[in-house]
């Protein structure tokens, strides 16, 4: 190689600031309650197609996300450009960069695995009214009143266990009493300062009220129960042995039995009756570059279509629409009567305590 040693590390050097350039630009705006490294650049992905994309954020995971999206294009010839979420950060890393965007958006659809941070987009202005003629049928607790948000495809927080380690008499039946002794213990569960889990402590807070709930994270901290980066993770806490339940969604309980697992789930009662059952959703984003032309991407997303696709991959994800449960002869569980304006009201002050109890 030739050129003298001091030139040769100047041109590294500049390489190197270029291309952190590059992938600072493309991760822009995206902060975190926590240090973690840099998203790497194959979470953005570009479908080839003529014109500008529509830009879809989303934490729908990969594996299922793709099959539909890929779908769309593959039907319309719409270019999407697509930014998926970390399993460590899900949904609130992009929440976060939506925010930080606002000024000037780079997102032109939020499709999210969760419901609740989407209610607060929309409560801080973030998000553009729209009314699908495809979501006509979806019933009215699953749409925004000011048509902001459309809630599909349910998946329930469930305790995860090894029928061949637990038998069936030690699982227990409350969400309360998984935090006590010898129990807590031995469960693994996600960070709930994101994804799901942070919607199943608000959910606390807003059924149980702040003391009982503040009492359970303090229960899951004194009995020194494994906090980890996500739900799949809490799962394969279980199936190499390092806990004997985990609190997770199931669609990652269906995955892991696909992969051959002995794992079973139980849906644990809120202290209501009934368990969390937990919607995707889908939002324009108020002043996106692409403008009416998302529009189409929400109609496919939203879709009875798009619900029959999700319930029949490994996500296993219930239609909230009822004629769609009896075509495929599947059944709810009984839900929480909690609503998910009163679990999004309940965000901070879960956030706070978690903070305050298992984050030092």
């Amino acid at each position: 190689m030739s050129g003298s040693p001091a030139r040769h590390n100047t041109l590294n050097l500049f390489r190197f600031c270029l291309y952190a350039a590059i992938v600072a630009g493309l991760a822009g705006g995206c902060r975190d309650d926590r240090p973690k490294a840099q998203e790497p650049p194959e979470t953005r992905t570009s479908w080839a197609a003529a014109g500008e994309p529509v830009v879809v954020y989303t934490s729908v995971d990969e594996e299922f996300a793709r099959q539909v999206l890929d779908a769309f294009e593959e039907r319309t010839g719409q270019g999407l450009a697509v930014i998926f979420d970390s399993e460590a950060g899900k949904t609130t890393g992009l929440v976060q960069k939506i925010e930080a965007e606002a000024a000037k958006p780079r997102c032109d659809v939020f499709w999210s695995s969760e419901l609740f941070n989407t209610i607060l987009l929309a409560r801080r202005g973030l998000l553009e009214p729209y009314a699908s003629p495809e979501a006509a049928d979806i019933p009215d607790r699953y749409k925004d009143s000011e048509h902001r948000w459309t809630a599909t495809g349910l998946r329930a927080r469930v305790l995860a266990f090894d029928p061949k380690k637990v038998p069936a008499g030690q699982v227990p039946t409350r969400w309360e009493e998984i935090a006590k002794a010898p129990l807590a213990g031995r469960l693994a569960f996600a960070n709930p300062l994101f994804g799901t889990t942070r919607g199943h402590v608000a959910a606390m807070f807003a059924l149980w009220g702040p003391e009982r709930s503040r009492q359970f994270l303090t229960h899951l901290r004194d009995h020194q129960a494994l906090m980890l980066d996500g739900n799949s993770a809490a799962v394969r806490a279980v199936m190499n042995g390092e806990a004997l339940f985990a609190m997770t969604d199931t669609d990652d309980v269906w995955v892991a039995q696909r992969r051959g697992a002995s794992m079973d789930l139980r849906y644990l009662d809120m202290g209501d009756g009934g368990t969390l059952l937990i919607p995707c959703s889908v939002a324009l984003i108020r002043g996106g570059p692409a403008g009416n032309r998302a529009r189409e991407v929400v109609d496919f997303l939203v879709s009875a279509e798009v619900e029959r696709m999700l319930a029949e991959s490994d996500s296993r994800n219930v239609p909230v629409r009822a004629s769609l449960r009896k075509e495929l002869q599947l059944e709810l569980p009984p839900g929480t009567e909690v609503s998910f304006v009163a679990i999004a009201d309940a965000m901070e002050p879960a956030v706070q305590a978690v903070r305050d109890i298992l984050i030092r």
